[in-house]
């Protein structure tokens, strides 16, 4: 996917990092099972659901993705000039200022949750309000953790260690598994919800121990905050800030609304939302996360002409990847759901409230994958500004749908205010690209996309078919939904293929590219 002589190491560490991406999801999903099924739709699981959202958003204001979005480039482009010492002070300054800096104020947002988390609650009842606020007391504390752990994870990444980042979120899910399933059930069900709260953060310490172990060399620490380095990171990171912040503000305003359409409506959606993002995880994020570096590494050598081949092969990898996943989430919203999640308090009208809102979320799938990309190669540019507009943009358009959709389409009006929202900013976003960046080729990737939409009408045909057929079967039981799920999926799977096969489409020889030993 590079001119470089990259493409096969690209390749095999997108592979590597999709896996351990997959393998985390699945696992996370045994999570949300397990949570599903001892906590349902209603009563606190949705304070929960709020509890954990609000730290993530001033995780995402200040930490995580917008730390290492700044950081990579700055860091990247000292490494090419042979500034090795300048690029690991600048580490140990951004080690420091996360510690003390997010520490102080995750403090302050503790005391001050009373007047704060109601806010997010919007119609829920007052004793939910107030579990909501002491649930966020518990896991308040994930901010600086994450904020490190999104800092080493950059570090790891810029050194070409990418199995470790993919393999961390599977240790987070282990730990709050075995919170859930060994832990939660030896206390009275009204205190297993602070058990799950709990669970979360001694799953945060873990994952950062964890990588923490795999650096090569160390980080340092200091208080050098001042450096002409620290301030370009921090700069860089101000947009980036507000547009990766407006993303998660965009996830709160929906659940803002969501409260307002019904007590359950919070974790129907949340639960949508864990089926919706799992083929993102695994494609998407893998594949942007893998290139950034790559493509930072093409901005310090001024060689835009290959940023934007590159990323218009990653967006019609994207495609490629995304387009046979909505179709399957689309045509089979309800057996999925109903496999995933329906047991024990999780009923047969939360699977149908989830599958609605599963449904909607599918149409918007691969737009939001795709801008994930599109922002990276902005961060690498060091031309946040751009995507945090877009993103400001998006906000209020989200905001507007929401209002529009919510009461005559309940839950599903939710996610289809997002699908139609990612789809507007995806367009934006890359037209604004290609007027800083030759290469881009918005005809490649149209081409690309109706090549795999005409695969994934097949895969949606045959699939269905499929499910229907050995349903009628076998029956509703836990074997036969995972026989009819299960051969709907293989089945889907071969249509969709055979359908590349038969047009020749490139993104196959991508695929080919990683059948060679992964390392």
């Amino acid at each position: 996917m590079t001119k470089d002589g990259r493409g096969g190491r690209t390749g095999r560490s997108t592979a590597l990092f999709a896996l351990w991406t997959g393998f985390s999801r699945v696992v996370g999903l045994i999570r949300e099972m397990l949570a599903a099924a001892m906590f349902g739709t209603q009563g606190s699981i949705n304070a929960f659901v709020i509890a954990f959202q609000v730290p993530n958003i001033l995780r995402s204001l200040v930490a995580d993705s917008a730390l290492s979005a700044a950081l990579i480039p700055v860091y990247t482009h000292l490494m090419e000039q042979g500034r090795k010492r300048d690029a690991q002070a600048l580490l140990g300054a951004m080690v420091g200022l996360v510690t003390m800096g997010l520490g102080a104020l995750t403090l302050i947002v503790i005391v001050l949750a009373p007047w704060i988390m109601p806010l997010f609650a919007g119609g829920l009842s007052p004793e939910l309000k107030q579990q909501t606020v002491e649930l966020s007391r518990i896991m308040f504390p994930i901010v600086p953790l994450l904020a490190l752990t999104g800092l080493v994870s950059a570090v790891l990444q810029m050194q070409g260690s990418f199995g470790p980042t993919g393999f961390v979120p599977v240790l987070w899910n282990v730990v709050i598994i075995a919170a859930l399933a060994i832990v939660a059930p030896t206390f009275p069900p009204s205190y297993r919800i602070e058990i799950y709260a709990f669970g979360i953060v001694l799953g945060t310490i873990a994952q950062l121990v964890y990588l923490w172990i795999h650096l090569r060399g160390s980080l340092g620490f200091s208080f050098d905050w001042f450096t002409p380095h620290m301030r370009r990171v921090l700069v860089l990171m101000l947009p980036v800030t507000i547009g990766l912040g407006l993303i998660n503000v965009n996830a709160a305003v929906d659940t803002w609304f969501a409260t307002h359409v019904s007590e359950a409506s919070v974790r129907a959606i949340d639960t949508a939302f864990r089926l919706y993002i799992l083929p993102q995880g695994v494609f998407s994020v893998a594949i942007s996360t893998v290139l950034f570096p790559a493509i930072a590494r093409m901005v310090s050598r001024g060689d835009l002409r290959g940023v934007g081949e590159t990323v218009t092969q990653g967006v019609r990898q994207i495609f490629f990847m995304l387009l046979p996943a909505s179709a399957f989430l689309m045509v089979l919203a309800v057996p999925v759901t109903r496999l995933v999640f329906e047991r024990g308090n999780f009923g047969p009208d939360s699977t149908s409230l989830s599958a609605a809102a599963l449904f909607t979320f599918t149409l918007g799938l691969v737009f939001n994958g795709a801008s994930l990309l599109v922002i990276r190669a902005f961060f690498s540019l060091q031309m946040p500004w751009e995507p945090t507009r877009i993103s400001a943009l998006g906000l209020a358009l989200n905001a507007v749908l929401d209002a529009a959709f919510y009461g005559p389409l309940g839950t599903a009006g939710i996610p289809l205010a997002t699908s139609i929202t990612s789809f507007v900013t995806f367009v934006l976003l890359l037209r604004a690209l290609q007027r800083h960046v030759p290469g881009v080729s918005f005809v490649d990737m149209v081409d690309g996309f109706a090549w795999s939409t005409g695969g994934a009408l097949c895969l949606a045909l045959l699939s269905w078919t499929t499910w229907r057929v050995v349903d009628d079967a076998l029956g509703r039981g836990i074997v036969g939904q995972v026989l009819s799920v299960g051969l709907a999926l293989v089945a889907g799977s071969v249509a969709y293929l055979s359908a590349a096969i038969a047009t020749s489409q490139p993104e196959l020889r991508a695929l080919a590219a990683l059948r060679r030993p992964l390392r």
